[in-house]
């Protein structure tokens, strides 16, 4: 629309310097452009007093179609939002050099604090939420946090954020049918992807199962549990709020892969003197393949430690990088 006003008044224009001025149509053409654009500059020829109001005229349209033309370029930029593009671009960049990372899609109450326990662990995230105000809420608190601001749902936003180089995903959205096309893209994209999904009620929780999830969390079910343990077992609430993850406690539950190399595979876990080495306390073992369901809980010393196999133990965070070190 507005290059179409612009040739038409330059047509116009040339006609009337033509018709008034007599003057060929290069000369025409010529003095129409510097009046439109307000260059500045002097007259091609002298002009007659009607020339000058035609120059005013055309002065007028020009002026007229510039402000036109910079209203556009501004809107355009305000919609392309450079600010947000820049941004994005600048994630997308670290992202595509992150490995072994975990995703988080959603960014509500579930998300935020799912955010610090992963940077009390300092392991390497990025989210995904596309409220700009929960992105503003969680900046405030965070502000160093990787967000892509877009919807989880869509299989190219996975991609954006590696999930074929991710090492684990956690799809924390309000909704379960958002969740539940979360963990279906997720698997497709990375069948060895850990994926754990959040569910409102029970018949969600199998559905999440079903559609690719290795662990469903339950909010409702997990907060009722807790509450009648505090009732009924005030002792061992106690303790495992003492062992669970966060900045204020250093004790907590965690685990070590016994590595190929390692210097006690092959050895029980007696001979393995874990205790001794890093003064870790091994509370049970997931033997190589098996189902979470299947771990052995307070295993004997005789247990034979194979590679593969995930340690799991109570202690603080020096203490399991030791371990890590020393199994490894």
């Amino acid at each position: 629309m507005i290059v179409a006003f612009f040739v038409a008044l330059t047509l116009i224009g040339a006609v009337g310097y033509r018709w008034i001025e007599g003057w060929n149509w290069a000369d025409s053409f010529y003095m129409t452009v510097i009046t439109i654009t307000a260059v500045g500059y002097h007259e091609v020829h002298p002009v007659s007093q009607a020339g000058r109001y035609w120059t005013t005229f055309v002065l007028a349209g020009g002026l007229t179609g510039l402000a036109a033309w910079f209203a556009l370029i501004t809107a355009a930029m305000v919609r392309m939002d450079l600010g947000n593009q820049y941004r994005r671009r600048k994630t997308l960049k670290e992202v595509s050099r992150m490995r072994d990372h975990v995703i988080v899609c959603g960014g509500g109450r579930m998300g935020v604090q799912v955010v610090h326990e992963l940077q009390d662990a300092r392991q390497p995230f990025v989210l995904i939420e596309r409220d700009e105000d929960a992105i503003r809420a969680l900046h405030r608190v965070s502000p160093d946090v990787r967000v892509i601001e877009d919807d989880a749902t869509r299989d190219r936003v996975l991609e954006d954020a590696g999930i074929k180089r991710a090492k684990g995903l956690v799809t924390c959205l309000s909704g379960d049918t958002d969740n539940l096309y979360v963990c279906l893209s997720a698997r497709h994209l990375n069948p060895d992807l850990v994926i754990v999904a959040r569910a409102e009620g029970e018949r969600a929780i199998d559905k999440m199962r079903r559609s690719g999830a290795d662990h469903v969390v339950s909010p409702n079910v997990a907060g009722a549990v807790w509450v009648a343990s505090v009732l009924v077992r005030p002792a061992v609430a106690s303790f495992l709020d003492v062992t669970a993850p966060g900045s204020h406690l250093s004790r907590h539950l965690d685990h070590a892969t016994v590595g190929a190399g390692s210097q006690i595979a092959g050895s029980t876990l007696a001979g393995a003197r874990i205790l001794d080495e890093t003064g870790l306390l091994v509370v049970a073992i997931r033997k190589q393949g098996t189902p979470p369901e299947e771990m052995l809980l307070n295993p004997p010393g005789d247990t034979v430690l194979e590679p593969g196999d995930e340690v799991i133990v109570l202690g603080d965070g020096e203490q399991v990088a030791r371990l890590r070190e020393y199994v490894g």
